[in-house]
């Protein structure tokens, strides 16, 4: 089978960055893409190993086939079995392409929940732990001859594992509160690449408007050679604005590629990256030999942005920006954590930006790659969230610090992320007022993180609690936006005293003498307004009896949480409904609870007298329905 090229325009339908499509979920990595590859999703054979005796791929046998990238749990895996089990098994035969002058054949993983081993002809060729997080390996030397490879793959996840990152996956057998179903094995895409005997292995971007520069860091894998250069041409439409050379000394650069700065701002802005004009920089990066000869070639892009904290206020490009979020958990009815498919993430992002929130909290769940490249494409802000383990161990500790590690190291170069999240709620260290060893985790976490990435805010852990964090950000499911106003509404100076004695959720703010030095104040959970048909089987934090009521219900408390000067930034519960968790402004189909526009004037408020004019004829309609409900009532 040769391998398949497949070319379609990208979003904005220019072609200069073309978007490489299969099966319909897309290039798994979108800011590195080369030309050859292969798609490995599709039927593939498969076994339920319950008690997970098997150790060898000779014991395999399969029970029957599977879907790839969709979780056994799901419909649309084929299998649809949401019961315990510890392990799974794939087996697939795949032709692949003849290797000729040295070329190597890299398999990838985009995720496999929890712990993933993985044998070529029999032969181990990599193993991986952690769900969420990619793995590769270079199978090149364990090909059998003649074109025919047969791949296994064994994933091992134990439904009761407490100490591993597992997110919002339930450990019961039917999901309950606000955890959903389990996922196991294969949830992203699996692929192949050719590659050169050297080649491109990583490629991050890091803009700095100060000095109006660009850090370039590539990595090289493979055979090792000292007459190698790299070259990076950046473009932004037509125009070249950097096309510079270096030499890959050790194996790698690490450069500034420094841009003329436009100086005033109308200039500036025609190169800055923002939810608005989200203008990108497309990259080709290329290996060269002495004689100018091209030995590997990867598309990528960045943008010119920053993100930052000045005062009490948060920062985009240097100026003030009220971030205006919702709270995204990224499943879907028939496919778990697995995007049906691609258009499916360009939806979920445009629909965001139709409900009129300039980004989402991702939460718990590191979302697939295609997504932040719809992010970065159409223009919307991301924070990115660990998923939690539900213990405090030592391997806890180890297994989580590992994998998030990986998770910053795969998307620290997407423009549209402009904030790390390590801890939720305290999940994981349940005793975090009363053990010292717990806090130092979350320190330590704030600073590593702030370590590996110093553009980027960090909020230690999101909702209470702080101990160390560059935004205060609270979660209060109050339903009354009088008492909202009430408790965020008082004077500046009155701020710290709220921040001490206020105890949403019944949880201290701050601990272990922690001071609010004017850091920004987001309230990042709120609302949770259930509306669902189902009132028996689904649940939220308050509840709607109508459409109407609903709408009502969520322009009240929206108006009330932008009316507060204190907030520098919200975030609404939620973006769509997860299972029975029934508080989504659109249903689990994306189907919105009222109409779209309505939603956008509720969330940002009305930005010209078309809008006035929508939300006027809207309050009027709200009233006088009201109205009948209480003659009716009476």
């Amino acid at each position: 089978m040769a391998v398949k090229r497949k070319a379609q325009r990208s979003a904005d339908g220019n072609g200069r960055h073309a978007v490489i499509r299969e099966d319909g979920h897309g290039y798994p990595r979108p800011q590195m893409q080369r030309a050859e590859w292969l798609n490995l999703n599709g039927e593939w054979e498969f076994a339920i190993d319950g008690e997970a005796r098997w150790r060898t791929p000779e014991e395999f046998v399969r029970q029957r086939m599977i879907t790839v990238p969709f979780a056994p749990e799901t419909t649309l895996s084929g299998v649809g079995n949401t019961g315990f089990y510890n392990a799974v098994w794939y087996r697939r035969v795949v032709r692949t392409p003849e290797l000729e002058g040295g070329r190597r054949l890299l398999l990838h993983f985009g995720a496999v929940d929890h712990e993933a081993k993985v044998w070529v002809n029999g032969k181990l060729g990599v193993e991986h732990a952690g769900g969420y997080t990619p793995f590769w390996a270079d199978v090149t030397d364990l090909l059998a001859e003649g074109g025919d490879q047969v791949i296994v793959v064994r994933a091992f996840d134990d439904p009761q594992d407490l100490s591993k990152p597992r997110g919002k996956q339930d450990w019961k057998l039917e999901p309950h509160s606000i955890w959903y179903p389990r996922t196991t094995g294969i949830w992203q895409t699996v692929w192949m690449e050719v590659v050169p005997a050297t080649w491109i292995e990583k490629v991050r971007w890091t803009p700095h408007m100060v000095g109006w520069e660009f850090g370039c860091e590539v990595w090289l894998a493979g055979e090792r050679r000292n007459d190698l250069s790299i070259t990076a041409r950046l473009t932004q439409g037509e125009r070249v604005i950097a096309d510079d050379r270096y030499a890959a000394v050790g194996g790698e650069v690490h450069r500034k590629i420094a841009l003329s700065d436009p100086g005033i701002d109308d200039y500036r802005n025609e190169m800055l990256w923002t939810p608005w004009s989200p203008r990108l920089i497309d990259a080709v990066v290329q290996v060269r030999d002495v004689s100018g000869e091209v030995i590997d070639e990867v598309r990528s892009y960045t943008a010119m942005r920053s993100v930052g904290i000045q005062g009490d206020r948060f920062m985009l490009n240097g100026r003030p920006l009220q971030l205006q979020m919702a709270l995204d958990q990224g499943y879907w009815q028939e496919s778990g954590l697995t995007s049906p498919d691609d258009e499916a993430l360009r939806r979920d992002v445009e629909l965001a930006k139709q409900m009129g929130f300039n980004g989402v909290r991702k939460h718990q769940k590191i979302e697939d790659p295609r997504y932040l490249y719809w992010a970065d494409r159409l223009g919307l802000l991301v924070w990115e969230e660990m998923p939690s383990p539900y213990r405090f161990t030592k391997d806890s500790v180890q297994r989580l610090t590992r994998e998030w590690v990986e998770a910053m190291d795969r998307d620290a170069s997407h423009p549209c992320i402009v904030a790390w999240v390590p801890f939720n709620e305290s999940w994981g260290v349940p005793d975090l007022p009363d053990s010292p060893a717990q806090r130092n985790w979350v320190r330590a976490m704030y600073h590593l993180t702030k370590t590996l990435d110093p553009t980027r805010p960090c909020i230690g852990n999101d909702g209470w609690e702080t101990v160390a964090t560059d935004i205060i950000a609270i979660h209060d499911y109050d339903s009354s936006p009088e008492r909202i106003r009430q408790r965020y509404g008082c004077e500046a100076e009155a701020i710290a005293r709220v921040l001490k004695h206020e105890r949403p959720g019944y949880r201290n703010l701050l601990l272990d003498n922690f001071s609010y030095e004017g850091q920004p104040i987001m309230l990042t959970e709120f609302g949770g307004i259930a509306y669902a048909r189902d009132v028996k089987a689904t649940w939220g934090y308050s509840r709607a009896d109508s459409a109407d009521a609903f709408a009502a219900k969520y322009l009240a408390l929206m108006e009330a949480v932008r009316g507060l000067a204190v907030l520098s930034g919200f975030c609404y519960t939620q973006f769509a409904d997860t299972y029975q968790e029934t508080n989504g402004l659109l249903y689990m189909d994306r189907t919105p609870k009222f109409p779209l526009e309505e939603m956008a004037i509720a969330t940002r408020g009305a930005q010209n007298d078309h809008e006035r004019a929508v939300e006027a004829a809207w309050r009027k309609r709200l009233a006088a329905r009201e109205g009948k409900r209480e003659k009716a009532a009476t």
